[in-house]
């Protein structure tokens, strides 16, 4: 799981909030990376303490990913993440010709954070369009209509997808299984559920190394069978293919190591 390649097509960088007693409990959050193979396989990248208050920025941003580009990392073709700050520019400072990618997910559950409950479904259906687009000015047209019916309403989901749109708008570019990849939650998101399981499960830690042992643990625990890899690594296929038109010379299944 803790293996690195020469090339990730896609690297997703997430948060969980973990309470952490520093003279008073704190919710810090700790960042996990994490690599998909050319091969298919997911890689956990690393493990991360932040600051209290998520105050990290550029420079630790920068150590983080020059450590990962240190282990042999040589290119990213996609970093997905979600607006943390510096993060973008960090990115493109380590691997320059990555293409940086808000998490559409994350985007959509933070619209219903600003969102009635009455009103879900009918939200959902109105900003589907958006993200089903086949191009950003067929988006742009659709986010208008979304804006029209439902700006007065609901002005703070319109500023999110305003300040997320030029983030945004690279995964309307991609060939739909490129899109399928970027967009599952099946990547991160298990991963984040059961460390969330770990750390709920105790409370609270003494500290930031108690912490970390905590979810490095459950990272050496997952997937023991090897039946989560196999199906991951079968859906795999058809997004290799699309990846190696879309990026043409950059991604070589024989050198995956």
């Amino acid at each position: 799981m803790t293996r690195n390649c020469r090339v990730y097509p896609v690297v997703f960088i997430d948060a969980i909030r973990v309470k952490v007693r520093d003279g008073s409990v704190a919710n810090k959050p700790f960042y996990v990376a994490i690599g998909v193979t050319v091969s298919g396989e997911r890689d956990i990248l690393g493990i991360w303490a932040g600051q209290d208050g998520g105050g990290e920025g550029a420079k630790y941003w920068q150590q983080v990913l020059t450590e990962i580009k240190n282990r042999g990392v040589t290119d990213v073709l996609i970093a997905v993440c979600d607006g943390l700050k510096g993060l973008p520019d960090a990115i493109t400072s380590v691997w320059p010709d990555v293409i940086v990618q808000t998490c559409v997910i994350h985007l959509l559950r933070n619209t219903f954070k600003y969102a009635a409950k009455q009103d879900w479904d009918q939200v959902a259906k109105a900003i589907r369009p958006v993200y089903e687009a086949k191009t950003v000015d067929a988006a742009e047209g659709r986010f208008a209509e979304f804006t029209q019916v439902w700006g007065a309403k609901y002005p703070a989901v319109i500023q999110l997808w305003t300040k997320a749109w030029e983030q945004f708008t690279p995964f309307l570019a991609w060939d739909v299984e490129i899109r399928k990849i970027i967009c599952t939650t099946n990547a991160i998101e298990s991963l984040n559920a059961r460390y969330r399981r770990a750390v709920n499960a105790r409370g609270y830690f003494p500290n930031d190394q108690a912490a970390l042992k905590c979810l490095y643990l459950v990272t050496r625990s997952l997937d023991p069978t090897g039946r989560g890899k196999a199906r991951w690594v079968q859906r795999w296929k058809p997004a290799l293919n699309a990846f190696a038109i879309a990026f043409d010379g950059r991604i070589n299944p024989a050198e995956n190591n």
